[in-house]
């Protein structure tokens, strides 16, 4: 069993976000505050997710939409609920920041296959399905490798590959190339829209016979 796989990821995820506690925490607070100007109450958006062996727990993000409903009292569809400052947070991926807690928690890791919808989790194939073998995290190989120019099948891909390769030096390059796509805004934001495209199920495996089957 590999060092790190097993108890040194965890220890890592613990000092590197109680050791950045002075940088992340105001940025934290000053976020939360222009969330309840912008936005109002809860300045929290929670949802629950699938992580490690596909058990839910519950994330945590600063919110980006509003409340806004139908006559019949049905909430608007996503799009008509995204403000620009919610854009403005998913761009800048200000909006993740409260995950720092579910890595505290040991919900998550800072490096992982990102935590998914629930209604996902039938249209794995069983391949797929290996992404929950290790912590989700708040970025990821996909992440760096064209979260928004790559197809799901691709991103899962890479989330097993990054399953059964699992290291701390790898984990170290992710955490930086993810800081300089962030400060670059390439790659790991957010699209035009705000919004992601869903995941309804995979390609033929014979549609999938020239894609790449690990990371460059």
């Amino acid at each position: 069993m590999h060092p790190y796989r097993h108890g040194g990821k965890r220890l890592f995820d613990l000092v590197a976000v109680i050791l950045a506690a002075p940088l992340w925490v105001p940025l934290f607070l000053v976020v939360a505050a222009l969330v309840r100007v912008k936005l109002a109450s809860p300045v929290l958006f929670r949802q629950k997710r699938p992580g490690l062996r596909g058990e839910i727990f519950e994330i945590i993000k600063f919110r980006s939409m509003t409340e806004a409903r139908d006559a019949h009292g049905n909430l608007l569809p996503d799009l008509d609920r995204l403000t620009p400052f919610g854009r403005w947070l998913r761009r800048t991926s200000l909006d993740e920041l409260p995950e720092l807690i579910n890595v505290l928690r040991g919900d998550m890791s800072l490096v992982g296959p990102r935590p998914l919808l629930i209604k996902y989790l039938p249209l794995y194939s069983p391949e797929q399905a290996r992404r929950h073998e290790v912590l989700p995290g708040i970025t990821g190989l996909a992440q760096i490798s064209g979260r928004n120019n790559i197809t799901w099948e691709e991103k899962f891909r890479l989330d097993v590959w990054y399953a059964d390769n699992l290291t701390g030096w790898l984990d170290a390059k992710i955490l930086l190339r993810t800081l300089g796509k962030v400060l670059a805004r390439e790659g790991v934001v957010e699209p035009a829209t705000g919004v992601h495209q869903e995941f309804t199920g995979s390609t033929p495996p014979e549609a999938q016979a020239d894609a790449p089957k690990s990371p460059k």
